[in-house]
């Protein structure tokens, strides 16, 4: 049985599925580091849980993409699309924010604004905006 110790395992991010590969979501992976009779032991500064949005959510934010730039029917958008793959500028990113203040009834901060690229993220912050002002 071959034996694996921390200096031998490395995780390659590109190996990982993008879901799991998202440098905005604040997620980090670490080393494994041997711990006691040879068992894996996980280490790690912080540990985050993050929900995802709403389903509805995400296909209201889908709809306003499309529609704030103007992509057909046969377009496909998912949670995973960049706005920049789907031809947005950063005018368009502003607008497509600008579209869902609107239509959520929320405000974004620009801070906030400028570390929205995905649908996924967009859909995320939404959720959490209309729920602290639910709180409000």
């Amino acid at each position: 049985m071959a034996s694996l110790t921390a200096s031998s395992l490395k995780l390659s991010s590109s190996l990982l599925p993008s879901s799991l590969n998202n440098k905005a979501s604040g997620s980090k992976f670490v080393a494994i580091n041997s711990g006691r009779a040879g068992f894996p032991v996980l280490r790690t500064s912080r540990f985050c849980i993050q929900c995802a949005a709403k389903p509805e959510t995400v296909n209201k934010v889908c709809e306003i993409v499309k529609s704030q730039l103007a992509l057909g029917p046969d377009t496909l958008v998912t949670p995973e699309s960049k706005f920049s793959a789907l031809g947005a500028d950063s005018l368009d990113t502003v607008e497509i924010v600008m579209g869902l203040e609107e239509e959520f009834g929320i405000t974004v901060e620009e801070d906030s604004s400028h570390n929205i690229t995905t649908v996924q993220e967009a859909a995320d912050l939404i959720d959490k905006l209309v729920e602290k002002k639910g709180v409000a």
